[in-house]
């Protein structure tokens, strides 16, 4: 930062000033002296000049006025923002509280306590609370409406400051004795402060000042120091928080009068004075703290004793209490910016976020990108690039990233970026910035050259890791570098980033991705073996010859004189030391050539354009300048001295400096408020303006006024970029006006720049003189001119001359009359169309007829279509596709705007085997539409992609069905193989589907009996495992339907229906290996059903049919349980005393092996309980001895009843084919087995 006194205002009668305030929201300065004084001051900027913005704005005095009402001396000032109120107290203890109305200040309250004095005054940060300390130890905490809240008596205590934490639930009171208490908002004492800053002090002390930033302007770290204390004696530490156990400290070495942080608690300003050395007098002086202790300026100013000071809201001016005046100084901040590829580079933060906002605002298409970063440190730029420098996220490990040797290494992450562009829709969408990169090349020679931290005697405990991201103009990464160094200082040319700490300093030659030769490949393969990163320590002599290697442990040691600034040039690196050495160094090869001596410390070097040229601002703003290389006789006055000969010339107050690109001897300077433009040493008249300068080129001077941007920097205006032309280009123009472009030739001859000439050769073109402008064409070395001026001297007539000219300088509405007034239509079109004008070439179609016409308006139909398509406005689009007959856009039109019913109707109406329909079966396969897939599949002959899309899409009836039809043998395969995912992932529901809708009866089948085996094995509901077994027993059904139905079809009527079911039975049996699941698919269905059965009819009371149904299941052992079976039999038998088969079961039930010891222990105990009771005879003939056998074979069971059915007549299932007595069956509307309705 720079800073400079700007103004004096003198207080009436000399009257000492005690206290100043500046109102950062209205500007209003408050400033309080003896004898009562009290003044309200207000300082605007009056200009109507868009370029006089900011501090090169003329400020005036829109406000003054005495407040009459205090008598004693007025010792505290204080504002209330929020409510625009003012708050004042003088040495008597009068407080009073005003207020603006009508433009003018006036009394709104008064409170005097008559006891003691007040010593602070504090509101907290919304300004709903005051907190008043008076010496004798009283507190008073109020509203702003003026009731009190609650007061205190801080007994044997006096009190001389207070300060309110931001978040207003803490109070610090500060002691008469140096001594600082922590109370928490409704007075309750918490703590005393730990004053770290006064370990091993003695002797009488006081606070010179509390302030604690409230954070209303984000912070520029996370957990960033912000509660500044300061004591008179110069001792200062800044904390986080109010009981911080590791603040930072600093020493000032001054006696200190008054501290307070700028708007946004990125600088703490230390007001007092200083002892001078061999002299009796006290300078006053102002320093300028970072909140982590950073000494960053000092202003000396004038006067006897400094006693207070206060920021503007902005930050860009502060406001010294100097006896009876009130100084101010201009601030030039070190905004965190650059300038790269016609984009604004600039970061700010913000309150919500704890990032920085690194905003890319590209002024040519007024559009911005905004990232977001964390522990940004600095930005630099250079051509179309630009490094950002950050602190590494502790989260993420140790990888560096190489994208140029084809992959890379390492992972950045920069937090939550986000993008927006300014257009009319502002759309906002965030993305994670990361670059993945994998190069185990690198990776290698990390682990052979990299020396670990322990092993570094001067290494610090703790390595801090810092990244260099390199990005482009629209802040897209494209590499990046983690180094342990810290880069306090960053450089950067076409090929280098250089990276400077106080010790070392790191040059990284990066590449950007583009397309190489084989030579360039070549290159990069040997560049890659040397390493393209190096380190070196700044006491090292490096000769160039050796390859430097990547070795981080040997930057760490200490060095007596370190580094503090420094700048490069494509072949010229120069590093300033704080004692004023200066060591050139060669690029790429860095090898040291040269070592120079100042007398002064550098703060900011610039080499010009050939590098034999330095420019120096020293730390107190002076402009020097030191001659590196011998200049030439085309130098300037001292062109011919040697090398390392300073320069005579010297300015003051100077705070930016930036050389031409294209001009060793030109160059700009920021002074003050005016820019200086200066060739061969001799000065132009100044321009009034606060602007950064951003670019140096063709004699124009690009300068951006950050201060305003600042101000609203998520708006940046395009006023806020200015050009300014320097005095040649003014005069040539004035010259060529005004004179003639023959006199204006002879002065550009003398001064001759390409700028100039091309200017003249523009001229030269508007009055047609074509020799001249040919000329200055070849001057310019502008090709594209002298072919231009060449096909004009082919032209004959003078009228297409001028259109040509006209068009040439952009005025095409003038060459377009020109061509229609020709009646040269065609070129009139011609000319638009080179343009992309397509709307007023449909016009200027219709206005006439020509030859190929219809094919321009096709053209044109189909260029208007893409303009809307790529806005996304796809149904203004679909209007002009269909005009245009530009049918594979109008299809990507419908799939857009999801009308699929317009992409079936563009399928349908193309020809067989169109190049599109594939296209088009693709987007119906992705929205889900098989049918018309299919159908556009077909019609261009590719069945095979009908039958994925199927697939696909799960529609697997259809494409087995399509598989046979085109004779595709490979659905069989694919069908097993998704079958056979979908089971390893448990899916076998799933399964069972697929196979189900593609026909595959038998196998979806097999499937169903697993499951249902598997949960009869599980125990779980009978019900669930009857229903299983009767799905499983219906996919068999339509298994035999799918095999009669195929011999039928092959049959073709020619054979007998019983001929064919014939051969379909033989058909199975040829082709079915399991003839189980074929033969006996109901055998499962029936056990459960039986076994259900029987227990319901046991629970009816229907003993004796319960009994003779679970008979029956005595012929499914194989699917129920043994032990269940004969345990239902022998309750059923007992509950219709059947003791005979009663006894039976429990026989069987007690010879089964599957039982344990213990359980067949329990059988026998109740057989023996019941067999004593009752004798085991049946009291008709034994169940279990009769046969259900015929001469016929077993005869069927009725499913009803579950007895045996002996009747000729009898009911029998469409589907299962189970039988049962056709009067049980009328009361059913269902089978009971299979559950097909009985309609």
């Amino acid at each position: 930062m720079f800073i400079y006194l700007s103004k004096k205002i003198a207080v009436p009668n000399n009257i000492r000033l005690k206290c100043v305030s500046w109102n950062k929201n209205q500007g209003f300065i408050a400033c309080g002296g003896e004898e009562g004084l009290l003044k309200v001051l207000k300082l605007e900027s009056q200009t109507d000049d868009a370029k006089l913005k900011g501090l090169a704005a003329p400020s005036n005095l829109s406000m003054n006025q005495t407040l009459e009402g205090h008598s004693g001396a007025v010792q505290v000032v204080t504002w209330n923002e929020q409510y625009q109120k003012l708050t004042t107290s003088d040495q008597n203890g009068l407080i009073i509280v005003w207020m603006l109305y009508k433009g003018s200040w006036y009394e709104e309250m008064i409170n005097n306590r008559n006891k003691s004095v007040v010593r602070s005054m504090s509101w907290n940060a919304d300004g709903e609370k005051i907190c008043i300390v008076y010496e004798d130890g009283a507190v008073i905490v109020g509203s702003v409406d003026g009731n009190r809240i609650w007061g205190k008596e801080l007994k044997g205590i006096q009190l001389a400051h207070v300060a309110w934490s931001p978040d207003s639930k803490i109070l610090l009171f500060g002691m008469a004795n140096g001594e600082i208490h922590i109370y928490d908002n409704q007075g309750n004492f918490i703590m005393k402060m730990t004053l770290h800053c006064l370990m091993n002090v003695t002797g009488p002390l006081s606070i010179a000042g509390i302030h604690w930033y409230a954070g209303t302007e984000g912070y520029v770290e996370p957990d960033c120091p912000c509660l500044a204390i300061c004591y008179d004696n110069g001792r200062c530490q800044v904390m986080r928080y109010e009981n911080d156990d590791n603040p930072v400290i600093i020493e000032t070495g001054m006696n200190v009068a008054s501290i307070q942080w700028n708007h946004c608690g990125s600088v703490l300003a230390i007001a007092g004075s200083l002892r001078s050395i061999g002299g009796d007098k006290d300078l006053n002086v102002l320093n300028f703290y970072t909140p982590f202790g950073e000494h960053l300026r000092t202003l000396k100013v004038p006067g006897k004793q400094i006693t207070a000071v206060s920021w503007e809201g902005g930050g860009l001016r502060i406001g010294l209490a100097v006896d009876s005046f009130i100084y101010f100084a201009n601030i030039r901040p070190d905004y965190k910016w650059g300038y790269c590829s016609n984009t604004v580079v600039y970061a700010y933060t913000r309150p919500d976020r704890m990032e920085y906002s690194v905003v890319f605002w590209d002024t040519k298409n007024n559009e911005k990108f905004v990232k977001y970063v964390k522990s940004l440190m600095s930005v630099t730029t250079c051509g179309d690039f630009c490094i950002l420098a950050t602190k590494a996220d502790d989260s993420h490990p140790q990888e560096d990233a190489d994208p140029e040797a084809g992959a890379a290494t390492g992972v950045v992450k920069l937090q939550d970026i986000e993008s927006e562009r300014y257009t009319k829709q502002q759309c906002q969408t965030d993305w994670l910035w990361e670059l993945e990169y994998l190069n185990k090349d690198l990776q290698e020679l990390m682990k052979m050259y990299c020396i670990p931290v322990q092993e570094c005697q001067n290494h610090s405990q703790e390595q801090n890791r810092y990244v260099l991201v390199l990005c482009n103009s629209i802040g897209t990464p494209l590499d990046s570098k983690y180094i342990d160094i810290d880069p306090l200082f960053v450089t950067m040319t076409k090929t280098h980033v250089i990276a400077a700490s106080k010790e070392a300093f790191y040059a990284w030659q990066y590449r950007v991705a583009k397309k190489l030769t084989a030579l360039e490949i070549n290159q990069v393969a040997k560049i890659r073996k040397e390493g393209r990163e190096r380190v070196y320590h700044i006491d090292d002599n490096p000769s160039g010859t050796t390859n430097g290697m990547l070795d981080f442990a040997k930057a760490f040691t200490a060095t007596r004189d370190p580094i503090c600034c420094i700048t490069a040039s494509d072949k010229t690196l120069v590093v300033c030391r704080e004692s004023g050495i200066l060591q050139k160094y060669s690029l790429p090869n860095i090898s040291l050539l040269q070592k120079y001596s100042l007398s002064y410390r550098a703060y900011q070097l610039s080499l010009n354009c050939n590098s034999s040229r330095l420019a120096i601002i020293d730390m107190t703003g002076v402009l020097t300048f030191f001659d590196i290389e011998s200049r030439g006789p085309s130098g300037d006055a001292e062109g011919g001295a040697s090398a390392g000969d300073p320069s005579k010339f010297e300015r003051k107050d100077v705070w930016d400096m930036k050389w031409a690109n294209d001009n060793p001897d030109l160059f700009a300077m920021m002074e003050k408020t005016r820019m200086y433009v200066f060739r061969n040493l001799d000065p132009e008249e100044p321009i009034q303006t606060s602007g950064f300068i951003c670019n140096f080129e063709d004699l124009e001077i690009k300068s951006v006024l950050l201060d305003e941007i600042m101000k609203d920097p998520e708006r940046p205006n395009k006023d806020y970029l200015i050009n300014f032309e320097i005095r040649s280009l003014r005069d040539s123009r004035a010259l060529i006006e005004k004179v003639g472009i023959e006199d204006a030739s002879q002065f550009i001859e003398d001064n001759p720049h390409p700028r100039l000439w091309r200017l003249l050769a523009e001229a030269a073109l508007q009055k047609l003189e074509l020799k001249t402008a040919e000329q200055a064409f070849v001057r310019c070395k502008d090709y594209q001119g002298i072919e231009f001026v060449k096909r004009l001297g082919n032209l004959q007539s003078e009228a297409m001359k001028q259109a040509e000219v006209a068009a040439y300088f952009s005025r095409f509405e003038e060459a377009e009359r020109m061509y229609l007034d020709m009646d040269r239509r065609d070129l009139a079109i011609s000319l638009r169309i080179k343009l992309g004008d397509w709307f007023r070439v449909l016009q200027l179609l219709r206005t006439g007829s020509g030859e190929g016409d219809d094919a321009l308006q096709e053209q044109a139909y189909n260029a208007i279509g893409d303009y809307f398509a790529d806005r996304q406005k796809w149904l203004n689009a679909v209007q002009y596709y269909l005009q245009g007959r530009n049918q594979e856009r109008l299809a990507e039109c419908y799939y857009m705007l999801e009308d699929y019913e317009g992409l079936e109707r563009l399928a349908s109406s193309l020809p067989e085997n169109h190049k599109l329909l594939p296209d088009i079966g693709q987007m119906f396969v992705t929205v889900g539409m098989c049918e018309q897939a299919v159908s556009s599949y077909l019609r261009c002959s590719q069945p095979k992609a009908a039958v994925d899309a199927c697939v696909h899409l799960n529609q697997w009836n259809k494409a087995v069905e399509l598989a046979k039809n085109h004779n595709m043998k490979e659905i069989g395969p694919l069908l097993s193989k998704y079958a056979s995912h979908l089971l390893e992932k448990n899916k076998t529901l799933e399964a069972v589907e697929l196979y189900r809708k593609a026909h595959h009866f038998l196998d979806a089948a097999k499937l169903m009996f697993k499951i249902a085996d598997e949960e009869a094995k599980k125990r779980t509901r009978p019900l669930r495992v009857k229903k299983l077994y009767v799905l499983a027993a219906l996919l068999v059904e339509n298994y035999h339907a799918q095999v009669k139905n195929s011999q039928q079809s092959k049959a073709k009527g020619k054979k007998s229906e019983a001929t064919s079911a014939l051969a379909g039975l033989l058909e199975e049996d040829a082709s079915t290996s399991d003839s189980r699941i074929v033969d006996k698919a109901w055998r499962g269905a029936e056990a459960y059903h039986f076994f259900l059965l029987a227990q319901r009819q046991l629970y009816d009371g229907n003993v004796e049919a319960s009994m003779n149904t679970a008979l029956h299941l005595r012929d499914y052992e194989d699917i129920i349980p043994a032990v269940e079976i004969y345990s239902l039999l022998a309750i059923c038998a007992s509950a219709s005393r059947a003791f005979g088969t009663c006894s039976r079961a429990f026989i069987k039930l007690e010879s089964l092996e599957s039982l344990s010891p213990e359980q067949r222990q329990l059988y026998e105990d109740l057989a023996l309980e019941i067999f004593t009771k009752h004798s085991p005879k049946d009291g008709r003939k034994s169940q279990m001895d009769s046969t259900d056998d015929s001469a016929e074979g077993k005869l069927p069971t009725c499913i009803v009843t579950g007895r045996t059915i002996s009747d000729y007549q009898f009911w029998m299932c469409g589907m299962c084919k189970h039988c049962a007595h056709e009067q049980d069956i009328t009361n059913h509307n269902f089978c009971p087995l299979c559950h097909s309705s009985l309609t």
